[in-house]
């Protein structure tokens, strides 16, 4: 039994090779996997199911390839792709799971979380997030033509490089306290995540269990990393241009 988990690919027309390098992937070590996870930030924008680019239509067809093979694939919403909805999951056979999600692997109860809701210093983001998130404000976002939300969403990723770039690594950083939290809360002894781009395997205390934080890589045109858990082991795996 195979598990992939995989974050923060960020696909973007911009960058056609981190395409091609998935593509690949989900045509190749993808299908040796009974599940993949894909835990946010697929996409660097989303502006709705309805926006048939050539290049989205080109990653649909890639999970649909992957789910029809019989591979079960579920994505999670990250800060940049919140929009995917029902049409994309009816298309690509993908399930949209809930930030957190708890699964069980081999006996280990295991959360899963884009990431962003653990960045709890950084109070600017959390209050944009719960802005965006909420179902009204995105039903009027959804409401406005595609080149008006083209415009907005191209607005929007130049302000929050600008907000980035004045803000401390540490605040852009999970919250320790919150990390365990979340653990504690839901009883997990695993966490794993994306969104921070800092790939690193944390041991957490809480009191007398021992619990672990999994943080996913960021892929790019030159690469990518995929955590694997195979038969009770987990490893990290790089993923590379054929």
């Amino acid at each position: 039994m195979t598990h992939l988990f995989i974050s923060d690919l960020h696909l973007s027309p911009d960058r056609p090779a981190t395409l091609d390098l998935l593509l690949d992937f989900l045509a190749g070590p993808a299908r040796e996997a009974e599940r993949l996870y894909i835990l946010g930030d697929l996409f660097d924008s989303w502006i709705g199911d309805d926006d048939d680019t050539p290049f989205n239509r080109r990653a649909i067809a890639g999970l649909r390839a992957l789910t029809d093979a019989g591979v079960a694939c579920d994505l999670m919403h990250g800060n940049r792709d919140f929009l995917l909805g029902r049409r994309f999951r009816r298309e690509t056979g993908c399930r949209l799971l809930r930030d957190p999600t708890l699964i069980s692997l081999a006996g280990e109860p295991t959360l899963l979380m884009h990431g962003d809701l653990l960045c709890t210093d950084d109070l600017a983001y959390q209050r944009f997030r719960r802005r965006v998130r909420n179902p009204l404000v995105q039903r009027l976002f959804l409401f406005k033509s595609l080149d008006s939300r083209r415009a907005l969403a191209a607005n929007y990723r130049n302000r929050s490089r600008a907000a980035m770039a004045e803000k401390s690594a540490e605040i852009m950083d999970v919250n320790q306290d919150t990390v365990a939290g979340y653990l504690r809360r839901f009883g997990a002894l695993h966490l794993i995540h994306g969104h921070t781009h800092r790939p690193c395997d944390h041991e957490i205390a809480l009191g007398d269990r021992q619990a672990r934080r999994s943080v996913l890589a960021e892929w790019a045109d030159t690469g990518g990393e995929v955590l694997a858990h195979r038969n009770g082991i987990w490893q990290r795996e790089p993923i590379t241009p054929t």
